[in-house]
Order: C-alpha cells, then structure tokens, then sequence
C-alpha cells in the first residue's frame, strides 16, 4: 500500500494539486484533527520497502453511520477536499460510494446546521472517488490482481519451500486464492478451497493418492496439503487442517505437521511486483480524479493482463457479491465459473518434445513441469530434450520419456541455433516420430524457431505444430510483455537495492551506483529502479550525453541538501560503451563532494539464480499448460492421412503476454518487430514507465496519458456452453 500511497502524493504534487493523508482510514476521517495532514514530497520518502501503510487503517463503525459520515464531510470541505483516492477492499470501497452518493445531502444538512456557508457548499459541490483494491485475498472481481497479493503468495511460498527442506509433512494455512495459486507454485499434493468442495469418499482417494507418491519416490519424504480457509465437504461439513492431519496418521501412519500461516501472510517487504502494480495504480488514480465529472462513476482502477483499466466501482463490487452469494448458496459451479477456473480435458494421443534453449531462467521447471503433467493429462507421450537444439541434433540419446510421476528437474541449457544442423535436427524428429515441439527460453528460442520454421520448405518433419513460451531474465522477446525468470531477477534486484541502502543507516549522505544485466535491453534496470525508488536509470533504449550525465548529477544534489538521505542510480550493463559503470561513479563521486559520497555495485549473475519468485511459478505454469492445450488442438486439426503435417505460419508461434491477454503470435509475423543486432523488439511497452519513474523522482518531464486506462464496464464470464 505504501507505494501507492507514495505515487499518488507525488503524482498529485506534480499535477500541482495540494495532497493530504487522510490517516488510521474513515476513522480518521471522521474524527478530523490531526489525522488529516498535508503530505509533502519528503514525507513519501523511503517508504516504498515498508509493509502495511505508514499511514494507517481502521475499521470505523461511526461511518457506517449517516451521522459519522456527516463528521467526516464536515472535515474534508473544511480543508476543501473533493477528490477521494480510496485503498481497501470491497467494504470499503462500497463505503466511498455511499459517501460520494449522499455527498450533496451531506452538505445541505451542514448548511443547514450552519457549519458551512454557501460559498464552502458551492464551491465543495462534486466529491469524485477513485478505488484501489488493496488486498491479500486478490477476491475482487474485475482485477487480475489486487496490491498486496503477490507479496502475501512471496511469504507463503518462502514458509512452504523451507519446510519443504525439513522434509516433513505439513499442512496448509488460510485464504482462498492464495490457497490456488501457491498449490501451483510449490506443487502441492492436495488443495482444499470453499468454491469446490471434494466429492464423498475424497478421504479415501487423498490417502490413496499419497501413498501412491510416496511408493513412487523412495526419496520423497513429505506431501503437501493446502487448506484454504472456509474449505468444506459436499454436507458442507468444514475441513480443516486437523481433522486432515489425524486423519493422514490414522490411515497411513505419516508423521504429520499443521502450519497455520495467520497474519504471516500479512507481513514483510512488498515484493517486485506489487510495488510496480501500485506506483502504476497511483498514478492512474491520480489522473482518473483530474478527468472526473460530475457524470462520472466513481470508478476502481484495475489491472487486465498488463493493462491499467478503469472499472465502475459498484459494478464490480456487484460482481463479487454475486461470487459471495453463490457460495453462500452453495452454488459451487456458479461459483467456480465467476473464478473463471476451469480443468483439462483427455485427448488423443500423440508425443511431445519439450527443450530449454538459451541461458537459464527462473521459472523455467515450473513451466516445464506443467507441460509434462497436462499433456500427459491430455493423453500424449512426453519427451524431453537435454541440451537444447545442440542435444537435438547430436542425438546422443538426447531425449527421455517423461512420465506424470517424474521428478522434474531443470535440463541442460545451451545457446547454440539449429540453423546449422537442420538436417539432423530432422532426423532426429523422424527417428522419435516427434508431433509438436514446444521450446521454452530467450532470444536464441524465439530465432532458432524462425530458422526451424523458414526449413519447412526443405524438410517435411519440421512440419509440425510448433510454440515458444519466453523464459529469460532480459525479457527481451518481441511479440510479449512479460518473460518467465524476469520477475525473479526484479526482485533480487529489488532486495539487493533495499539492503545496499539499508547498510548505510546510521552514515551520512549517500549515493550508490548499481549495474544490472539485461544486455541491450533496459526492462530490468527501469522496472528495477521503479519498484527500489531509483533516481535515475541510464539505459541503451533512451540515449544520453554528457550534459544529461550533468543534469542528473545536480538534480541528485539539490535533492540531497534536503533531507534525502539516500540516492539511487541504476545503470544497465550495455546502456553506452563509454559512460560506463565506472565512469558513472567516479563523475558522481567528484561532482558530490562535499554534499553526498558514492559506493558502487554490480549485481552479475545473481539476478539470474535464486528460487523462482511466486509470479514466474504462476506465470510459467499458466502460459505452459496454454501451450500444451494450443499443441493439442493444432494437432488435432493437421492430422490427416495417419500423420501430422502442417505447414502455415500461424502452426509455428510464439505465445506471449501481449497487454491484456495471453497471445498466439506467427513468429514470421514478429521478424519486422525485432532488432536482432541488439537483440530486442523495436517497440516496446515498458518504456512508457519511465516518465512515471522520473515524476516520482521530482523531475520536471511531459507525462502520455495517451495509453492511461478508460472507463469501461466489467466483463462478465458467460456460462461454458456459450
């Protein structure tokens, strides 16, 4: 919450607008005083690495009431507040809108009492609301994902990965979609959640299906069970972690353990994620509010895909009610299809090669083992290929058969293209009688398939269904926004940054000067210094000279002489041959003398390692298993004459997240869009971040609101028959 919090007091003061905290929430609103203060550029300062919000929240029973609502619109026409930007959850949210509904009431009843004049009343007249969900829970409909959810699923996920390594076997925690997700991203044995109770006999089939893991792999020495809070059975009969527990030690004799993760969940530092997620949200609130109207909804400002978009706020607090009421009535399917969770279905047969090509990735095994499991779930034969296109050609027993029960473990990467050694490559496909390939990795995937897809004209095996899913901390592919791997490097960026920081407490002013990698593209290093607060970025992208290395150097000192302790300047590693990393320090380093001293630091590969962040668990095995369901449906359509043949382009894609939606894309169709000396797209999205970056510097820059989200209404899920 705190980096919303920050961007939209420094949004609003770039706007020239006056900014107020607003503290402890509607309690602080109605009680007035002093939890109503101006906020000021330096008072957002070194926040963006705290949990919860400095600012405060409580429930407030008096303004569910007309007369505490009364108090607090007495307080914000006396500083003559009428815009709102409101973060909370749906009860909040809901409250706001009941607030800005009675609002011209509120002020005639005021008037009336003859605690305002008819000056304050006219000039006080519209109260505009813009919402933004701030929740772990991530159960508001209308947003892919609310602030707060990614760093809940961060604590989550460390909790289960190091009780993992004790090998024992606990048992879950609370809360729905977190329950999902992180079932996903640690491989959970079970999940338990409210909206699909578990047929009768589900007791048997779970402890069968246990031992059957447990048998599988002498090795494994623990399951994992999650429980989501409010899990019940088809009696609606409640499940909870304990009756789980005794009745595993009944039936199998396992030693069990129950963690219950509470408020853990609720704590710690915000990830990568969820501080780029809320500085977007702030600033988009910010600009909702200067483009309100009298006419206008209040509105919530909601993330689609990669896309910020405006939603009517009652319109998709209506939807989650409707969610909420369906379970209350238990309508479990109704429920289920308002999630928008669906399963898989068994297909035909047919073998599939999965191969990792290029550098490794965070999120890669996720990605690779869900590929594994759904196509095996949808009936076909799973290969695996070691050393990417270099093990496909040699064909020393490159490939092994993949079996649902496997270990799934990373394969060997390597970098070499198949341009070369297509002929082998072909033999290779013949000899396994290979239907569909499915290449997971960076920029030597996405060109060794442009080269395996222009020799279909030479070799009729190539002939077959073909998708890429980008894995790459560079995030460097054309055709989609977001890699696997790259959310785990933000973030170890990210933690690197807030501890560089954190060591200098207690010394005097200081500047450090980070290098990340990224090659010629400059996503890590300016999503990186969004979500750590970054002063500048020097990337390859956005060209620089001499005057502007001076324009930042006595920026940073203004700022410096104020109260600002702490700068930050982040460098990617290919951003000028010249102006380099140590040029930079040294330039800042004599220019700050007497103001500010410097440290440098080059994080290097450490971005590239590290257990995968919950996002790229998530992502890879959402876009992998998309992946597989693509394969079996062009299967399906080019298996004539007892083979598989096909030769068009849109049956050799890459598939990508491409602004709101996961994309299939021709990748003939992405050779225009690509810069393959420097190894990036032409275009790309995240450079329309950087004005963001600098305003929430406190530099003086021109802001696009060409791409800012509109006011739409919620979409919603039709029935699956339709």
């Amino acid at each position: 919450m705190n980096a919303a919090v920050r961007a939209v007091v420094r949004m609003g003061i770039y706007v020239e607008a006056k900014v107020y905290f607003i503290h402890e929430g509607y309690q602080g609103m109605v009680d007035g005083g002093d939890n109503i203060k101006e906020a000021t550029w330096e008072s957002v300062s070194s926040m963006l690495q705290v949990g919860g919000t400095v600012i405060g929240s409580a429930r407030c029973k008096e303004f569910r009431g007309r007369e505490g609502r009364l108090k607090a619109a007495h307080n914000l026409v006396q500083r003559g507040i009428t815009n709102l930007c409101v973060i909370g959850g749906d009860g909040s949210l809901t409250g706001a809108n009941l607030f800005r509904e009675e609002w011209s009431g509120l002020l005639e009843e005021l008037l009336q009492q003859g605690l305002i004049d008819e000056e304050a009343a006219r000039s006080n007249s519209e109260l505009h609301i813009v919402g933004m969900v701030g929740s772990i829970d991530n159960d508001f409909c209308g947003t892919d994902m609310t602030i707060g959810t990614d760093s809940a699923l961060h604590r989550i996920i460390e909790v289960v990965d190091a009780i993992m390594t004790t090998a024992q076997s606990p048992l879950g925690f609370h809360c729905l979609y977190l329950a999902l997700v992180s079932a996903l991203a640690c491989g959970a044995d079970w999940v338990f959640i409210p909206e699909m109770p578990p047929k009768d006999g589900w007791e048997d089939s779970m402890c069968q299906k246990l031992s059957e893991v447990t048998n599988a792999h002498k090795s494994k020495r623990l399951n994992i069970i999650i429980v989501a809070e409010g899990a019940i059975d088809s009696h609606n009969k409640a499940i909870t972690p304990d009756y789980i527990k005794d009745l595993v030690v009944r039936c199998l004799g396992f030693d069990t353990r129950v963690t219950i993760l509470g408020h853990v969940q609720r704590g710690g530092t915000p990830s990568a994620f969820d501080r780029v997620l809320a500085s977007r949200m702030g600033v988009e609130a910010v600009l909702a509010l200067l483009e309100a109207s009298a006419t206008t909804p209040a509105c919530v400002v909601s993330l689609v895909g990669n896309q910020a978009v405006r939603l009517p706020l009652m319109e998709c607090v209506q939807m989650t009610q409707e969610v909420q009421k369906a379970m209350d009535e238990k309508k479990f399917e109704e429920a289920v299809r308002l999630r928008e969770v669906y399963g898989l279905n068994k297909e035909s047969s047919f073998n599939v090669a999965v191969l990792n090509v290029g550098a490794p990735a965070a999120g890669m095994n996720a990605a690779v083992r869900a590929a594994v499991r759904v196509g095996i779930t949808e009936g076909h034969k799973m290969f695996a290929v070691s050393d990417g296109f270099e093990g496909f050609y040699k064909g020393e027993c490159p490939f092994y058969r993949v079996s649902y029960s496997n270990s799934i473990k990373t394969f060997l990467h390597a970098r070499t293209l198949p341009g070369k050694h297509l002929d082998k490559i072909a033999e290779q496909i013949k000899i396994h009688n290979i239907n569909a390939l499915l290449v997971i990795g960076g920029f030597e995937a996405y060109v060794g398939l442009l080269e395996l897809s222009a020799a279909r004209g030479q070799y009729s095996e190539l002939c077959v269904p073909m998708v890429m899913v980008p894995a790459t901390v560079s995030n460097n592919i054309p055709g989609s926004d977001l890699s696997i791997g790259s959310d785990t490097a933000l973030n170890a960026i990210t933690d690197t940054c807030d501890r560089i920081k954190q060591s200098a407490s207690g010394t005097k002013r200081r500047v450090f000067i980070i290098e990340t990698m990224g090659g010629y593209c400059g996503y890590l290093a300016s999503v990186g210094g969004l979500a750590a607060g970054a002063d500048t970025v020097y990337i390859y992208e956005e060209p620089f000279d001499i005057r502007d290395l001076q324009a930042n150097v006595e920026h940073l000192t203004q700022k410096m002489k104020t109260s600002i302790q702490r700068g930050l300047v982040l460098r990617n590693e290919n951003s000028n041959e010249n102006f380099t990393t140590d040029f930079i320090y040294q330039l800042y380093t004599e220019e700050g003398k007497g103001v500010f001293d410097c440290r440098k630091n080059i994080l290097g590969h450490m971005q590239q390692g590290g257990a995968p962040s919950p996002f790229d668990r998530n992502f890879g095995t959402k876009i992998a298993a998309k992946a597989i369901q693509w394969i079996t449906k062009t299967l399906k359509e080019s298996y004539k004459g007892g083979r598989v043949f096909t030769n068009s382009e849109d049956t050799a894609c890459l598939l990508g997240m491409r602004r709101r939606a996961l994309v299939f894309q021709p990748v003939s169709q992405l050779r225009d869009e690509t810069d393959f000396v420097h190894r990036i797209p032409k275009e790309q999205w995240w450079l329309k971040l950087r004005p963001l970056m600098k305003i929430l510097a406190k530099y003086k820059t021109s802001y696009d609101v060409s791409d800012s989200g509109q006011l739409e209404h919620v979409t919603r899920v039709r029935p699956r028959e339709a």
